[in-house]
């Protein structure tokens, strides 16, 4: 996964990731306190380059910092994210 762009960000963002074969892919935003917020993305994706845009309206997130884990197969990785308001 690549870190996000904007960060900070408001309201919306693009996370983007690579995989190297066709995954499971399992995107999950976490408040700063470990807490999870939403699952993001959870489906099958191809092998190749693809962008997940986050809008922070339609998840209700106040102001902050999140994180957004991302598991696709046996790999997991995690980005921090700055909401400001």
């Amino acid at each position: 996964m690549i870190q996000n762009y904007p960060n900070p960000f408001n309201p919306s963002t693009v996370i983007s990731y690579r995989l190297s074969n066709d995954s499971h892919v399992m995107l999950k935003i976490f408040d700063a306190l470990g807490r999870e917020i939403a699952i993001l993305l959870n489906e099958n994706k191809s092998k190749g380059e693809h962008e997940f845009h986050l809008d922070a309206t339609n998840y209700n997130l106040s102001g902050g910092i999140y994180f957004v884990e991302m598991t696709a197969g046996t790999n997991v990785s995690t980005i921090k994210l700055v909401l400001t308001k």
